[in-house]
């Protein structure tokens, strides 16, 4: 007897984009692919903005990646361009580049689970795709990597006006303050497209208590999700930390450059600390040529000051993290938006590095001030250069702080498989014990 099929569907792939939830989604399927419960299949949404143009099979959409035939890249613009895509209400003008190429796919390999991580570029008709072809008896699960079926600005819940201010509760009324040009009546109509859609859903994974709640507050059954954080990969061979004592003042950025990540609020912060400061910060950044041309000019014209007490090495393979992690004492994570699980911060932890961190979200609840990082008001340079001057010039606060970071820091990723295989055994008992009662009722008719 075979073991259920399952298949994960994502915006992206670590090949083409690398970050957080990329890696994540790789190394989940990677570990389920280890496993005996499932087998598992990965297709990844390419194409523009971050892929080139075109395909690689004649009039077929589809790659197969790194000689795995599981492993599968979509090509959308096979069917349209990226204009055709509709970003309010997440879907495509012609319902063609779904209900071509990708359902035939879904008959071809007939997954027995769908999990989908996220649908940017791919839009919630693929929710509908995927029920209306593969029947009611295959779940679907979906993870909440972001907020943004509940938010138009990107899924950050960030207002677009004055100070960026956060916001909790995305209405018509507020989000048609964001953007004028969209009328309240549209975004009425957005919400219940959408949560039409996620009504297809059999059950959702939250990586944290916050996304929980701000899911069920806007409309989600809270019956209908599991928080479950994401699974890392155990660091095997970890470098021992030099057994020195010396200032603790080198600090280090980790992700990409997005206007959401607040590198250019770190960078404010250099800038106020002046050359004088006698701590060092090092920018491993990624993507920063795919974001807007405003974006691109601030974080140039902040890294164009020449300073010698900040580098920027870029983009870093994940073989190296282990060396990075070591030539760093603070890894600094200065997001202005929420955050649902930053894997940055247990990154950090499991490399024995404190975090300081913006006081809110995800954030907030995996860095404890004073215990395991240092917290510093969201957005605000001024307080983040007095945080980084404490951490840099206090004798001793790295080692305390350093004391306080959990001994098992994260969900260990053989852990995750199991609870998630545990999740996905569910629903699959459940749909054929449904099955067993409607053949007993239409028997009795």
């Amino acid at each position: 007897m075979r073991s259920p099929r399952l298949l994960y569907i994502s915006s992206n792939h670590l090949s083409v984009t690398p970050g957080g939830l990329e890696t994540y989604t790789h190394d989940l399927y990677q570990a389920f692919r280890d496993s005996d419960d499932f087998e598992p299949m990965f297709i990844g949404r390419a194409g523009p903005p971050y892929t080139e143009d075109g395909c690689y099979h004649g009039t077929s959409p589809f790659r197969i990646l790194e000689d795995d035939p599981n492993q599968v890249l979509f090509y959308t613009n096979t069917f349209a361009d990226l204009s055709q895509y509709d970003p309010l209400f997440g879907r495509w003008k012609g319902k063609q580049v779904l209900t071509r190429f990708f359902q035939d796919f879904l008959v071809a390999q007939r997954p027995d689970i769908v999990h989908v991580q996220h649908t940017m570029f791919l839009g919630y008709d693929v929710l509908r795709v995927i029920r209306n072809t593969l029947g009611d008896d295959v779940p679907i699960v979906y993870t909440m990597h972001e907020y943004m079926p509940i938010c138009f600005h990107d899924g950050q819940m960030v207002r677009t006006m004055g100070n960026k201010d956060l916001c909790r509760d995305g209405s018509p009324r507020r989000c048609h303050e964001c953007f004028p040009h969209v009328s309240t009546q549209d975004f009425f109509r957005r919400k219940r497209f959408i949560q039409s859609h996620l009504d297809l859903v059999d059950h959702f994974i939250a990586p944290g208590e916050y996304v929980r709640d701000r899911y069920v507050d806007w409309g989600i059954p809270a019956e209908k999700i599991t928080v479950e954080p994401q699974g890392m990969i155990p660091v095997r061979d970890r470098l021992a930390d030099e057994p020195v004592s010396r200032p603790r003042n080198r600090f280090a950025f980790f992700g990409q450059l997005n206007p959401y990540k607040g590198a250019d609020t770190l960078l404010e912060a250099m800038d106020i600390l002046g050359d004088d400061f006698e701590g060092h910060l090092s920018i491993f950044g990624a993507n920063l040529e795919i974001q807007s041309p405003e974006f691109r000019k601030r974080i140039n014209a902040l890294l164009d000051s020449d300073r010698p007490n900040v580098s920027v090495p870029g983009a870093y393979e994940r073989t190296s993290l282990n060396a990075l992690m070591h030539s760093i004492d603070w890894v600094v994570v200065p997001s202005i938006w929420w955050e649902t699980g930053p894997m940055v911060v247990t990154e950090a932890f499991q490399y024995r590095r404190p975090v300081i961190s913006s006081d809110i979200g995800g954030m907030a609840e995996k860095v404890t001030d004073g215990v395991n990082g240092l917290h510093f008001r969201r957005r605000d340079a001024h307080h983040l250069a007095e945080v980084m001057e404490r951490a840099a010039e206090t004798p001793e606060l790295w080692e305390e702080l350093q004391a306080g970071i959990p001994r098992d820091p994260f969900r260990p990723m053989n852990e995750h498989v199991q609870a998630l295989a545990s999740i996905y055994t569910g629903l699959l008992r459940r749909r054929e014990d449904q099955g067993d009662v409607t053949t007993l009722e239409t028997a009795d008719a």
